[in-house]
Formats: C-alpha cells, sequence, structure tokens
C-alpha cells in the first residue's frame, strides 16, 4: 500500500522513529532509530506487514535496504522482526557476502538466526542477492532496560536498543566494559561499536 513516507521526524525510540507527514503521525519501526533525530526532513521506504491483530510498518533508509529486508522475510522461518534485527548490523555486504559463501558461523551470529535458519537462508538466497547496491544502515525493538553505561544515558539508550534487538544480555554485559571506553560521541556511535564486538 505504501512505498516510502516523507516527512519530519516527530520522535525518536530504541525500537521506532514517529514521521510526521503532514499532521499525521505514523509509527514506523526501523533497523537503526537512533541513526535519526528529532525534525530531521526524511523519505522512508516502508513495508507494510498486515495480521489479524495489527497493521504495523516497517521503515528503511534506503531502497535497497527494502529490497534486501523483502529477500530476507521471503526467507522460511524469518518474519519481519527478525529481518529487521538481522539488518540491525550495518554490514550489509558482509551479510550478503556471508550468504554467498555459506558462512554459517557469521549468520549464527545474528539474534534468532540458528543453524537452521542460517541454512535456510543460503539456501534460499544464495545467488539470488546480486542485484542488490550496497545498503548501509541499521537498529529496533521493544526495549527492556539495562542501564550499566554508569550515568551516560547514551550508552544506556544503545544498551536497551541491544537487548531489544534479540542479543542477550549476558553478551551485552561482555561487551558494557569496552563501550564504556569507547569513545562514542552519541547512541549511534554506542550502537555501531556493540553491534561489531557482538558480531565478530
Amino acid at each position: 500500500m505504501y512505498e516510502y513516507l516523507r516527512g519530519t521526524v516527530a520522535a525518536v525510540t530504541p525500537d521506532h522513529i514517529v514521521v510526521d507527514v503532514q499532521g499525521v503521525g505514523y509509527l514506523v519501526n526501523t533497523a537503526n532509530p537512533y541513526r535519526y533525530t528529532v525534525d530531521d526532513q526524511v523519505t522512508i521506504y516502508v513495508y507494510q506487514a498486515v495480521s489479524d491483530s495489527a497493521q504495523t510498518l516497517y521503515g528503511f533508509s534506503d531502497y535497497a535496504e527494502k529490497q534486501l529486508f523483502l529477500k530476507l522475510i521471503a526467507v522460511s522461518g524469518i518474519g519481519p522482526k527478525s529481518a529487521l534485527a538481522i539488518l540491525a548490523n550495518p554490514d550489509h555486504q558482509g551479510l550478503m557476502l556471508a550468504i554467498k559463501t555459506n558462512d554459517v558461523s557469521f549468520l549464527t551470529k545474528f539474534p534468532g538466526v540458528g543453524k537452521k535458519t542460517a541454512g535456510q537462508l543460503v539456501l534460499d538466497l544464495q545467488g539470488k542477492l546480486d542485484d542488490l547496491a550496497p545498503a548501509a544502515t541499521p537498529e529496533l525493538f521493544e526495549p527492556e532496560t539495562v542501564t550499566t553505561g554508569e550515568g551516560n544515558a547514551q550508552l544506556d539508550d544503545a544498551l536497551a536498543a541491544l537487548l531489544a534487538l534479540g542479543y542477550r544480555e549476558t553478551a551485552i554485559k561482555k561487551v558494557t566494559p569496552k563501550l564504556r571506553q569507547f569513545a562514542g560521541h552519541d547512541t549511534n556511535d554506542y550502537l555501531s561499536e556493540g553491534l561489531r564486538l557482538l558480531t565478530k
């Protein structure tokens, strides 16, 4: 139904942004809400998922990212939330290379992706991603609270977003000391570094 939304970012949370389009606020789940800031003028490519209980918008920074998302949700066992969590890692080229080269160990580092799902990704998508242009993006979902940033609000927000993405609290706690020492300037910096540490 929707191809894209063009408007103003009215709110940013760990799992979604709200885009104001001529006075109507659209809640858009996106792979990395913290790449946006309130009052940004944006064009967000969207995918609408409709179920018996809800209509949900998923947003992407560019057309290529949306196409990669559509490829992912076509894989058996991967729904929109799982696909968005996979896209939270900004290394989309690394993801596509792992699928191309059957690198299961790389794919299983993503939250919710076990060996069976990783194998299905390779089976369903190998040879089908060459037409996708490079895309950089990322972050997501219903946050609980992990406040171990020792008073650093930006780090606390990043930790909450990592937990919302599906990473285990024990894994997040292991990388938190390194994130405290990281010279991040904002939440997105900490988030990108956290993703790098969790998937390396």
